[in-house]
């Protein structure tokens, strides 16, 4: 199968202070990128980028931000809108939640909306015109498998990442053609600091269903040089994956007619 490789440039990460981001970070400057790592831990920041700077000799450079404020959204918005070194964007940054509904706090709930949805909007919206303008590009957006199994863990974290999945082929379909790559990498559980935020430690996980954070970068990276638009690192058949899409699009024609489905019409004597 031919593989495909984003281009060298710079690339600006998301929550890569620690787990998924930070080994993103490893990966892609071995891969020749320069990085921009974005996170909210200044000092996580500061150690990371002077040991990839070290093991790799690639340009490493950060930014303290919270993008679950609008400052921290606006300020990353400007980096991604006025440096033209950066071809991939990788929107990483993102929480989760385990409890039900009922059981969680608002605000909580708001913020992890904010965090996972709003700030990934408003930074792909800064960073694609410069891509279309260019005609090359890449934008990675890391979902989750709850995007497709909303009945796993919270159901408002599940609907964000829904977001991030529905967003991510909307984006392929807008911009594809205009030489910009997209791709949703849908995790499993991930050994990651993640589930102690999320309310549920990792190790009260069953083993069996918890994969590495480096196997789950190295196979979502083996997956962006295939092409892939959607990679589900723990899937074991494509094919699943292909016949679930297939289905959801053969549905299209047929969900907005001007009459409704015989079944819901009223029926007369």
């Amino acid at each position: 199968m031919e593989t495909h490789r984003p281009d060298s440039g710079v690339a600006l990460i998301t929550g890569a202070s620690s787990g998924i981001g930070a080994v993103y970070a490893d990966r892609l400057a071995k891969r020749g990128h320069d990085l921009i790592l974005v996170a909210r831990d200044v000092a996580k920041l500061e150690a990371l980028a002077e040991r990839i700077n070290r093991s790799t000799g690639r340009r490493v450079d950060f930014i303290g931000a919270d993008l679950t404020t609008l400052d921290g959204m606006r300020h990353i918005s400007d980096v991604l809108e006025s440096d033209a070194r950066i071809t991939l964007l990788l929107n990483n940054a993102g929480v989760g939640a385990t409890q039900p509904l009922v059981d969680s706090e608002v605000n909580r709930l708001c913020k992890m909306i904010q965090l996972n949805v709003t700030a990934l909007t408003r930074l792909t919206h800064a960073v694609a015109p410069a891509l279309v303008v260019r005609g090359q590009g890449t934008i990675i957006n890391i979902a989750s498998i709850v995007a497709l199994a909303p009945e796993l863990l919270n159901g408002v974290y599940a609907a964000s990442k829904s977001y991030v999945l529905t967003f991510s082929q909307a984006l392929h379909h807008e911009l594809a053609s205009k030489g910009v790559r997209i791709q949703v990498v849908l995790p499993g559980a991930t050994s990651t600091e993640f589930w102690n935020v999320a309310g549920l430690p990792v190790q009260k996980l069953p083993q069996e269903i918890v994969m590495t954070v480096d196997d789950m970068v190295d196979a979502a990276l083996v997956g962006l040089d295939r092409g892939e638009l959607v990679t589900i690192p723990a899937l074991p058949d494509a094919e699943d994956w292909e016949r679930f899409d297939a289905a959801r699009k053969a549905m299209g024609p047929k969900l907005s007619r001007s009459v409704a489905a015989e079944r819901y019409r009223l029926q007369t004597d």
